[in-house]
Order: C-alpha cells, then sequence, then structure tokens
C-alpha cells in the first residue's frame, strides 16, 4: 500500500469518527444546537429590534423634514395666490414649491374665476397627478372640521406613505385656511430604503457572525464538558468488557471529578466482588474436580468388584443367594450410576474451565449416527433419515456424546420409535431427534438444558445424572452450534441439533484456550455415551 492509499484511509477514518461524533443523537451536536438557536434568536431579536427603531428613526426624521418644509411652503407661496389663480399662476408656484430644501413633487389644485377646476404640477402636467394621491387622503384634506377650543383650524395636513412599482413614496396634503389652492406633495424615499436595505445586510451579516461565534463557543463548552463524559463513557466499556482495573483519573471538585469519583468507587467494589466469586467459583470447580478424581480410586476397586458380582449374576449355576440376589443388583446399578457421575461431573469441570478441545476429523454423519445407535443397541427403536455422503469437519466423540444424550433421551422419556433425520441448512448441519411421547410440559421446557433439573419434584431419583443434556449442549457450544427443544404439532418432543460443517475456528480457538488430558477426555465421552440417559427430561 503506497502512502498516498495510507492517507486517504486515515483521512477517510477521521471523517467518519467525526462524523459519528456529531451523529444527532450525541450530546456535541445537541449542545452546538441549543447554543446556537440561542444565538440565532438572541441576534435575530436584536437585529430585529435594531433594524425597526433605525426604520422608525430615519424614516420619521426624513418624514418631518419635508412636511415641515411642504407646510411652509405652503403658507409662503401657496398662500400668496389669489382665491381663483389661474392655471399659469397654480403651474408657477408648484414649481417654486418644489424648489425647497427638501426636493419633493408639488400638485396644486383651485378654481378659477369662471368656477373651473385648474391645476398646476411642478413635474408638468404629465406628472404629479391627482389620480395618484390616495382617495382616503384627498378625503380627509377636503373634509372641514369644526373649529373648537381644542382645534383651532378647519383644515390639517395629512400623509400616507404608499408603494408605487416597488418605490416606497411619501405623500401629503392640505388646503389653505380662508380659501385658496389646495396643495399636494409627494416625496420619494427611495434613497431612506437603500440605506435600510443596507441596514438589513449589515444585521444580517451580524447575525451569521454570531450564529457562527456560538457554534464556536458551543464546541469548545462541549469539548470542556463532553471531554470527561468521554472518558467515563471509555472506562465504562473497558470495565464492561471485564477490564476491572479501569480507573479515571480525579482532578478538580466539581460535579463531573464527583462522578469520576463514584465511577471509581464502584469499579473498585466492582472488581473486589468479582474476584471475591471467581476464586469461590475456582474453589468450587477445584474442589469437584478433585473430589471426582479421589473418587475414580475407590470407584475402580468397586467397579471391578461389581463386575464380578455381576458375573455371579449372569451364571447359570445359581451359585447366588436369592435373599441377597436384589440387594447385590441395586449395588451393581448404583456403582454403574456413580460411576457415569463422576465422569460427567469431570466432563462438566473441564468445560467450567475452559480446557475442553475439539479433535477434529471428516465425519459421515450417516455413518456417525449408525455407529451410535449400533453400539447402544438401539437399531431396533430408532428410525434414521439421513442420506450417506453428508460430511463435516467435526469431533466424532464430542458428536458421539450428543447424539447418545439425546436419542437416549428420547427413548427413555419419550416413546419409540424414534426419528432421526439430518439435513443442511447452507452451511449448516440439522440434526433433529423427534420421539412420539407426550411431549414435555411447557414449564419444564425452559430448564430441560439445566444441570441437575428434574421434572417432578417428587421423583428426585432417576438412572440419569441430569448432566447428560447439559453436556450435550456444551459439546454443541464449543462447535459452534446449539440445541433446542420443543413440542412437535404431531405429537412428541423435538431436539433440534445445529453444527456448522466446518468447525475448524473453533477448534483453533479451544487450544489457545488450554488443553485436555486424552485419557480424561475418553473417559468422560465413553461413559456418557453409554449411560444413554444423560438429562432430566421427566422423571
Amino acid at each position: 500500500m503506497t502512502d498516498r492509499q495510507e492517507g486517504f484511509r486515515g483521512w477517510a477514518s477521521d471523517r467518519k469518527g467525526a462524523v459519528s461524533r456529531l451523529r444527532f443523537t450525541s450530546l456535541r451536536l445537541r449542545l452546538v444546537v441549543v447554543f446556537g438557536l440561542v444565538a440565532l434568536t438572541a441576534a435575530v431579536s436584536a437585529s430585529g429590534i435594531a433594524y425597526w427603531l433605525n426604520r422608525e428613526a430615519v424614516l420619521t426624521r426624513t418624514q418631518d423634514a419635508v412636511l415641515r418644509d411642504f407646510q411652509q411652503e405652503m403658507q409662503n407661496r401657496a398662500g400668496a395666490l389669489p382665491v381663483h389663480p389661474t392655471q399659469d399662476e397654480l403651474q408657477r408656484t408648484a414649481g417654486q414649491m418644489a424648489n425647497s430644501s427638501q426636493r419633493f413633487s408639488v400638485l396644486l389644485v383651485g378654481e378659477d374665476g369662471n368656477g373651473k377646476t385648474v391645476y398646476g404640477s411642478s413635474d408638468g402636467l404629465s406628472a404629479f397627478a391627482l389620480d395618484d394621491v390616495p382617495t382616503s387622503l384627498r378625503k380627509a384634506v377636503d373634509k372641514q372640521q369644526k373649529v373648537t377650543d381644542s382645534n383651532k383650524s378647519a383644515y390639517h395636513l395629512y400623509w400616507q406613505r404608499i408603494v408605487d412599482h416597488g418605490t416606497p413614496y411619501l405623500v401629503a396634503g392640505t388646503r389653505l385656511i380662508g380659501g385658496g389652492p389646495t396643495g399636494y406633495m409627494m416625496k420619494s424615499l427611495e434613497p431612506e430604503a437603500k440605506d435600510l436595505n443596507s441596514l438589513a445586510w449589515s444585521l444580517g451579516i451580524a447575525t451569521g457572525l454570531a450564529l457562527i461565534g456560538s457554534a464556536l463557543l458551543a464546541q469548545a463548552a462541549a469539548t470542556t464538558v463532553l471531554k470527561p463524559v468521554h472518558r467515563l463513557g471509555v472506562a465504562a466499556r473497558r470495565l464492561g468488557e471485564g477490564k476491572l482495573d479501569t480507573r479515571l483519573r480525579v482532578s478538580g471538585t466539581d460535579e463531573l471529578a464527583d462522578l469520576s469519583r463514584t465511577f471509581n468507587d464502584a469499579a473498585e467494589a466492582l472488581e473486589k466482588r468479582v474476584d471475591d466469586m471467581a476464586a469461590r467459583d475456582d474453589a468450587s470447580r477445584r474442589f469437584v474436580a478433585d473430589m471426582s478424581h479421589e473418587l475414580r480410586t475407590p470407584l475402580t476397586a468397586i467397579t471391578a468388584v461389581t463386575e464380578i458380582l455381576e458375573e455371579e449374576l449372569e451364571a447359570e449355576s445359581g451359585s447366588m443367594d436369592p435373599m441377597i440376589e436384589p440387594a447385590v443388583r441395586l449395588v451393581v446399578s448404583e456403582t454403574r450410576r456413580l460411576n457415569d457421575l463422576v465422569e460427567n461431573l469431570m466432563e462438566v469441570t473441564r468445560f467450567d474451565a475452559g480446557t475442553a478441545r475439539l479433535v477434529l476429523d471428516d465425519v459421515d454423519l450417516a455413518d456417525q449416527i449408525t455407529a451410535c445407535i449400533d453400539a447402544r443397541a438401539w437399531l431396533d427403536a430408532v428410525d434414521l433419515d439421513a442420506e450417506r455422503g453428508i460430511h463435516a469437519r467435526l469431533d466424532p466423540r464430542r458428536l458421539d456424546v450428543i447424539l447418545a444424550n439425546l436419542i437416549g433421551n428420547a427413548l427413555k422419556h419419550g416413546g419409540s420409535p424414534v426419528r432421526v433425520s439430518v439435513r443442511i441448512d447452507g452451511e449448516e448441519l440439522v440434526i433433529a431427534v423427534r420421539d412420539h411421547g407426550p411431549g414435555i410440559p411447557e414449564d419444564v421446557l425452559p430448564h430441560v438444558f439445566d444441570r441437575f433439573y428434574k421434572a417432578s419434584a417428587s421423583r428426585p431419583r432417576s438412572e440419569g445424572s441430569g448432566l447428560g443434556l447439559s453436556i450435550a449442549t456444551e459439546n454443541a457450544r464449543i462447535h459452534g452450534g446449539s440445541i433446542t427443544a420443543a413440542n412437535s404439532p404431531e405429537g412428541g418432543a423435538v431436539f433440534t441439533l445445529r453444527l456448522p460443517r466446518d468447525a475448524s475456528a473453533l477448534a483453533e480457538e479451544s487450544k489457545d484456550g488450554g488443553n485436555t488430558g486424552a485419557t480424561g477426555t475418553t473417559g468422560a465421552i465413553r461413559a456418557a455415551g453409554e449411560s444413554g440417559a444423560a438429562g432430566e427430561k421427566d422423571a
């Protein structure tokens, strides 16, 4: 791989990590969003208020100046006109009024001596006209009000802001008191509108900068606040992975420091508790293993004696006293059961210690199942549905243990005929063992693979050790498979074994985990296989 490819992969990994840190559900992103919303709300509010205040100030200042100038021009110039002016007089006066400092358009309306309405506009007859003045404003200007103590004038100056083709205007009008023309004024507010637009752009840019600044501030605050939280999360994951010596560095006296101290105290208590439990568990396993090994020596001698007694029972000479024959048969049976129990306990101890290992070989499933059934004289009670040529790489001894326990359990607690079927499901082997018994009670199903479980509390004794199904489950597990129990819709119980067709990878893992003595493993498999009745489904 080139340096360029490595650099690209590193950049992609960093970007992916940054995106994952800023996922929507992360606290960092929520802090940034909250800070941004607060800053945006504050900036928009401040900008809106500032824009509104400046707009009103600019428009009011311009409006007051224009209206004051227009009113002054009406009094000085329009007031000097005769009561019935001619059109030329109105035109000339309107032009003079428009030349004031505010530069607005003027329209004068009056009546000549013949009673005819005449107009005079500062921009000519085709420019500012009476139609440009809103009707409501004309009515207000022409309305004569009653003169009272509080109202000294019959006519007043009125104004209104309008927009024509996108351009804002100020329109005002008034009548001369005592007779004379009516005057109207129109002033463009476009310069003020441009100034206000510039102000709006400036406030918008300031709002954007405030938003960016708040995002950066939120990121810095989030980094400061979330760094201890991130360290706590990493420490919690390490603790969950079993690294019980994980501790956090505590600095400061704030709430996060208190949280770190609490985490350290909890981790220390958990480590102590787990160490105590592990020590007790190791002691229990050693006790069971030592007890099993110690029992094997006297059991070997007792087994030899019981074999001699069994030969005497089967002899035709009749040398055995009929009075003690039942007791001898009970001793032989219980000795065999005790021997199976000891061997099963040793196997369970290996599973608990993690020292069980796989010895793989190419297995023909049909031949393997046939050999298991034939070795235990079950050919008349078992129907096999398996095509020859289905091969798998498994541990044949442990597979024999699984099959012996499942088939023996079905024969003992179910009912013959027992049907064993084999099929392939992708990369898995599926072996189903079905009996024709009454099935398994629903309250028993979750516990059939538990160690020493007895379905009936009133009958705690049986030929089985109560460990067979749990040993079968462990043997399936180290292959990477599983065993499930269920009731068939047609009646009876069905135990389904699923195994990978190639357990080589798991065999390597089991070798790394430890080694098991060949003698002990062989003995455990022989004992469990020969018992044929491991596990207690129903007593």
